[in-house]
């Protein structure tokens, strides 16, 4: 891991540079003074994407709708892995519905889909919901 990481503002969007070494001592953003690792998800959207992906810690993407059940099930197990994975990965939910230009232009076929980004590349994608200890391991496979 390099010794500092840029990382975007989860409510401002501003870039943030974070020594390695601090990401567990909570650190704020620079600019709006709000926390920049969060233990929830967050929401992500058009106008805050292509921002939100360029960060230098890992983005996984929840790809959901309100009326997907399978969604609705699996939204525990995300809000559970963001607690667990706060420091190594950031977590974020793009409704699908609210949001159909931007679910288009991921190339969305099926819900719910999980889109992991890393320095704003999509590095890896799964569809369907999973349980907990499947999306950890998931993710340990993608180097998280």
């Amino acid at each position: 891991m390099p010794t500092a990481l840029t990382i975007p503002c989860p409510h401002c969007n501003s870039r943030n540079r974070i020594p390695s070494a601090r990401l567990g001592d909570a650190p704020r953003c620079g600019r709006c003074k709000n926390p920049l690792l969060l233990s929830q998800p967050f929401a992500l959207n058009a106008s805050n994407y292509a921002s939100q992906i360029q960060g230098e810690l890992p983005l996984l993407v929840d790809v959901w709708a309100s009326w997907c059940g399978p969604c609705q099930a699996f939204a525990p197990i995300f809000n559970q892995a963001a607690g667990q994975l706060q420091g190594r990965c950031r977590l974020a939910k793009l409704d699908s519905e609210a949001h159909q230009p931007l679910a288009g232009q991921l190339g969305i076929r099926s819900i719910p889909s999980l889109i992991l980004f890393k320095d704003g590349q999509e590095v890896a994608r799964q569809s369907g919901a999973m349980a907990l200890p499947k999306l950890l391991a998931w993710l340990r496979q993608q180097g998280i």
